[in-house]
This record gives C-alpha cells, sequence and structure tokens, in this order.
C-alpha cells in the first residue's frame, strides 16, 4: 500500500467518532480473516459427472460416427497422418 493511501486512510478514521473507528476494526479484521481463510468450493464436481450431463443432451446418434481408435490415431484425426493398425 502506498504511503499516501494509507496516510489518507488513517485520516478518514481519525475523523470518525469512536465507535464509528471500532466498526471500521471490526470490518478490517474481517477482511483480513476472510483473505487467510480459503474460500469454500461450492457446486464442485467430478470431470466426469459434468461429461456425463453434457453427452446425456447430446441427440441420438450423435456418438455413433466417433472413432473408437481415437487413443491410437489422433495425429490421422487431427494432422492426416497414416492410420495405425490396431
Amino acid at each position: 500500500m502506498s504511503a499516501s493511501l494509507e496516510q489518507a486512510i488513517i485520516e478518514k478514521i481519525q475523523g470518525l467518532p469512536a465507535e464509528k473507528q471500532e466498526e471500521v476494526l471490526a470490518l478490517v479484521d474481517k477482511m483480513v480473516k476472510e483473505q487467510q481463510e480459503p474460500r469454500p468450493r461450492e457446486n464442485v464436481r467430478p470431470i466426469w459427472e459434468i461429461i456425463e450431463e453434457i453427452s446425456s443432451q447430446a441427440p441420438a446418434g450423435t456418438w455413433d460416427d466417433v472413432p473408437t481408435d481415437g487413443s491410437v490415431n489422433h495425429d490421422h484425426y487431427l494432422y492426416g497422418a497414416p492410420k495405425k493398425k490396431l
């Protein structure tokens, strides 16, 4: 934090009544605590569940033409290299 920003914050806080200064301190304490605690990961699902959900929404027959040798012949399907035998 720059010194001028820090000084501006201090001056603003000093101009507040004591009870408002206590509120500011509580807010800053809360912000520091939140920053130090890891955030809970909400709605996190395994990737395979997401893939299953998306693939179940595909129209019938979508997967019929997908090659079953993609792991062996990925260069063929991506770049046109000669196809390898299984």
